[in-house]
């Protein structure tokens, strides 16, 4: 009986690729083609940068599927740099990750606010809700907290809940591509004709800021490894999935920024304040819209979940290791749940809601701290094979390598590109607000491990 329960409760190759899509596909597709196309140039920056951003994903998940095939563990993202790196930095690396990873849920679900309060003041035909600051914040934390308690509920229920909201989330992704096959006139486009010409040097530019939101906008398949040790059969199945899932991801979203283009236009791109409802309203009219925007909860809902079920993980593999204190790594008896890191990340999720203004304040500041989280995990590639070259029963990539320095020498550019594009808007904070987090985790390490020889 236990082993057959235990087994039940192990996320199969379907579970794993919705986890994937779920943890990449938030709400940024339904927002940063907007910010995309602002940075563009021509429509020609805009695609490219969409297919680079895809070629970088691929070789992320090519990367991170031998890295945790080679380390098939629960809370596997924090335990690569354990191993790797000195333990300090890695306390640094993942304490700063795991801030980032809250501001995103935080994000996230304030955008959820938002959608559920137009919805119910459209559906209801009510008066414009007064405070709504306040009244999104509060929505938000209690999506955050409801996902807690379903969290707390064991793994194959959020995981279940997981491959339902998903669902939801790819419904309306296809209504979104198949804009493109209905007959629907787009708007004029603006036309510029005092647009002078552009340098080599402006196009690069140009390209790498348009890898900011793409790169968030890709970015979350790197936590599929904190699974590993909840995967069934994890060496073969967790890069099946991980593969698998970003292929899927790359295709829906060349896909659907080709629908954007097609029934928006580029230069109307620019200026859309709300792109799916934009095109929910030239298909299906305005019951259309207010359908779609339902079904968009149920995106955001779905990234808030996925978000819970993976960075606590995290918490309690730092617990495990004695980085933290042992109170984090506490389980429920019944669930198998990691309680103690499950409540702790609500916590950090909830409170970074008070400060979180919106999804584009802390865009460049996730950014940046995930661009140096992917740089180092990437590296522990070579570090691992040199290690052990020849362990068996693992995936190992071909074409090695190169497709994890295509990756590194990749996100090494977005993070120029961060750090140019904060000098340029005088955004300089949310750069330095990441650096003092990274930095402020050092003197938390060493008074953690004062304590623990106290103790």
């Amino acid at each position: 009986m236990s082993n057959t329960l235990k087994l039940n409760s192990k996320l199969g190759y379907f579970d794993l690729i919705m986890i994937v899509v779920s943890l990449v596909i938030g709400m940024g597709i339904f927002r940063t083609p907007v910010n995309v196309a602002n940075e563009a140039i021509t429509p020609s920056i805009f695609f490219a940068a969409w297919i680079f951003g895809g070629i970088m994903a691929l070789t992320g998940a090519l990367t991170f599927a031998e890295i945790g095939s080679r380390l098939p563990v629960s809370g596997g993202y924090f335990r690569i740099f354990s191993q790797c790196y000195h333990p300090a930095f890695a306390f640094m690396l993942n304490g700063t990750i795991l801030i980032s990873n809250a501001a995103s849920v935080a994000g996230v679900a304030l955008i959820g606010a938002e959608y559920i309060c137009d919805a119910t003041v459209q559906i209801l035909n009510l008066s414009p809700i007064e405070n709504l600051t306040e009244a999104h914040i509060t929505i938000a934390a209690v999506e955050i907290i409801l996902f807690l308690g379903l969290n707390l509920l064991g793994l194959k229920t959020s995981a279940t809940t997981q491959n339902i909201l998903t669902v939801f989330k790819l419904t309306v992704v296809a209504i979104l591509i198949a804009a493109v096959l209905v007959p629907v006139e787009a708007a004029p486009a603006i036309i510029n004709t005092l647009e002078t010409p552009h340098t080599y040097i402006d196009y690069l530019k140009s390209f790498g800021l348009c890898l900011i939101p793409i790169a968030f906008t890709y970015g979350g398949y790197q936590q599929t490894i904190n699974f590993g040790g909840d995967i069934s059969n994890a060496n073969k199945i967790l890069p099946k999935g991980i593969i698998s899932g970003i292929l899927l991801v790359i295709v829906l979203y060349l896909a659907i920024n080709y629908a954007y283009f097609k029934v928006i236009g580029f230069d109307n791109l620019k200026s859309a304040e709300s792109i799916a409802s934009i095109m929910a309203t030239r298909i299906l009219g305005d019951i259309g819209s207010k359908i779609l925007t339902m079904m968009l909860i149920f995106s955001v809902l779905a990234y808030v979940n996925v978000g819970l079920m993976s960075n606590p993980r995290v918490i309690c593999a730092m617990s495990e290791d004695g980085t933290i204190p042992p109170f984090f790594s506490r389980h429920s008896k019944r669930f198998n749940v990691p309680v103690t890191s499950l409540i702790t990340f609500t916590g950090i999720s909830v409170l970074t809601l008070f400060f979180a203004k919106s999804f584009d304040v802390i865009l460049n500041y996730v950014i940046f701290i995930d661009s140096i989280g992917f740089i180092a995990a990437a590296a522990t590639l070579f570090i691992l094979r040199k290690r052990e070259p020849d362990k068996g029963n693992i995936y190992k990539m071909k074409f090695y390598p190169w497709i994890p320095l295509i990756f590194i020498l990749s996100y090494a550019f977005v993070t120029y590109s961060v750090i140019s594009a904060s000098i340029d808007k005088d955004q300089g904070r949310s750069v330095l607000y990441g650096l003092c987090f990274f930095i402020g985790f050092l003197p938390l390490y060493f008074l953690f491990i004062f304590l623990k020889k106290r103790n």
